[in-house]
Protein backbone atom coordinates (compact mmCIF):
# COMPACT_ATOMS: atom_id res chain seq x y z
CA UNK A 1 0.00 0.00 0.00
CA UNK A 2 1.47 3.32 -1.07
CA UNK A 3 0.48 6.31 1.06
CA UNK A 4 0.22 8.77 -1.83
CA UNK A 5 -2.56 6.62 -3.32
CA UNK A 6 -4.71 6.84 -0.17
CA UNK A 7 -7.58 9.33 -0.13
CA UNK A 8 -7.15 9.68 3.65
CA UNK A 9 -3.55 10.83 3.11
CA UNK A 10 -4.55 13.22 0.31
CA UNK A 11 -7.36 14.79 2.36
CA UNK A 12 -5.11 15.11 5.40
CA UNK A 13 -2.53 16.95 3.27
CA UNK A 14 -5.32 19.35 2.23
CA UNK A 15 -6.23 19.75 5.91
CA UNK A 16 -2.63 20.71 6.76
CA UNK A 17 -2.66 23.38 4.05
CA UNK A 18 -5.92 24.82 5.39
CA UNK A 19 -4.60 24.75 8.96
CA UNK A 20 -1.55 26.78 7.95
CA UNK A 21 -3.80 29.28 6.21
CA UNK A 22 -6.17 29.57 9.20
CA UNK A 23 -3.33 30.08 11.68
CA UNK A 24 -1.24 32.59 9.74
CA UNK A 25 -2.91 35.55 11.43
CA UNK A 26 -2.70 34.22 14.98
CA UNK A 27 -1.08 36.63 17.45
CA UNK A 28 2.71 36.81 17.22
CA UNK A 29 3.05 35.74 20.87
CA UNK A 30 1.45 32.40 19.89
CA UNK A 31 4.06 31.67 17.22
CA UNK A 32 5.86 29.17 19.47
CA UNK A 33 2.75 28.26 21.45
CA UNK A 34 -0.66 27.38 20.14
CA UNK A 35 0.12 28.17 16.48
CA UNK A 36 3.06 25.78 16.50
CA UNK A 37 1.12 23.12 18.39
CA UNK A 38 -1.84 23.25 15.97
CA UNK A 39 0.44 23.02 12.96
CA UNK A 40 2.44 20.15 14.43
CA UNK A 41 -0.73 18.19 15.17
CA UNK A 42 -1.97 18.73 11.63
CA UNK A 43 1.34 17.72 10.02
CA UNK A 44 1.45 14.62 12.20
CA UNK A 45 -1.71 13.22 10.60
CA UNK A 46 -0.49 12.56 7.02
CA UNK A 47 3.03 11.91 8.33
CA UNK A 48 1.83 9.00 10.46
CA UNK A 49 -0.30 7.61 7.64
CA UNK A 50 2.79 7.65 5.42
CA UNK A 51 5.02 6.11 8.07
CA UNK A 52 2.53 3.34 8.76
CA UNK A 53 2.36 2.45 5.08
CA UNK A 54 6.14 2.32 4.90
CA UNK A 55 6.40 -0.13 7.81
CA UNK A 56 5.50 -3.15 5.71
CA UNK A 57 2.98 -4.86 7.97
CA UNK A 58 -0.70 -4.22 8.49
CA UNK A 59 -0.24 -4.45 12.27
CA UNK A 60 2.38 -1.68 12.23
CA UNK A 61 0.28 0.33 9.82
CA UNK A 62 -2.73 0.16 12.16
CA UNK A 63 -0.54 1.38 15.02
CA UNK A 64 0.43 4.49 13.05
CA UNK A 65 -3.16 4.98 11.90
CA UNK A 66 -4.10 5.11 15.60
CA UNK A 67 -1.43 7.76 16.16
CA UNK A 68 -2.84 9.77 13.23
CA UNK A 69 -6.30 9.58 14.81
CA UNK A 70 -4.82 10.82 18.08
CA UNK A 71 -3.22 13.76 16.28
CA UNK A 72 -6.56 14.53 14.65
CA UNK A 73 -8.22 14.65 18.09
CA UNK A 74 -5.41 16.91 19.33
CA UNK A 75 -5.91 19.22 16.37
CA UNK A 76 -9.64 19.49 17.01
CA UNK A 77 -9.04 20.25 20.70
CA UNK A 78 -6.47 22.92 19.90
CA UNK A 79 -8.79 24.57 17.37
CA UNK A 80 -11.53 24.72 20.00
CA UNK A 81 -9.05 26.43 22.34
CA UNK A 82 -8.10 28.89 19.58
CA UNK A 83 -11.77 29.59 18.99
CA UNK A 84 -12.36 30.16 22.72
CA UNK A 85 -9.47 32.64 22.69
CA UNK A 86 -11.06 34.41 19.70
CA UNK A 87 -8.09 33.68 17.43
CA UNK A 88 -10.49 32.12 14.92
CA UNK A 89 -14.21 32.14 14.34
CA UNK A 90 -16.10 28.89 13.85
CA UNK A 91 -14.17 27.32 11.05
CA UNK A 92 -14.87 24.85 8.26
CA UNK A 93 -11.86 22.92 9.52
CA UNK A 94 -14.20 20.96 11.79
CA UNK A 95 -15.94 19.55 8.70
CA UNK A 96 -12.56 18.63 7.22
CA UNK A 97 -11.55 16.98 10.49
CA UNK A 98 -14.75 14.88 10.44
CA UNK A 99 -14.13 13.87 6.83
CA UNK A 100 -10.51 12.90 7.44
CA UNK A 101 -11.49 11.06 10.62
CA UNK A 102 -14.07 8.96 8.77
CA UNK A 103 -11.54 8.14 6.05
CA UNK A 104 -8.85 7.13 8.53
CA UNK A 105 -11.30 4.99 10.53
CA UNK A 106 -12.34 3.31 7.27
CA UNK A 107 -8.70 2.63 6.44
CA UNK A 108 -8.15 1.19 9.90
CA UNK A 109 -11.16 -1.14 9.53
CA UNK A 110 -9.89 -2.29 6.15
CA UNK A 111 -6.42 -3.03 7.51
CA UNK A 112 -7.78 -4.75 10.61
CA UNK A 113 -10.08 -7.03 8.60
CA UNK A 114 -7.31 -7.77 6.14
CA UNK A 115 -4.86 -8.88 8.83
Amino acid sequence: MYHKDLEAWKKSIELVTKVYSETKDFPQEEKYGLTNQIRRSAVSIPSNIAEGCARGSDKENVRFIDIALGSLAELETQLIIAENLNYIKHTSLYNDINTVSAMIIGLKKYLTQKA
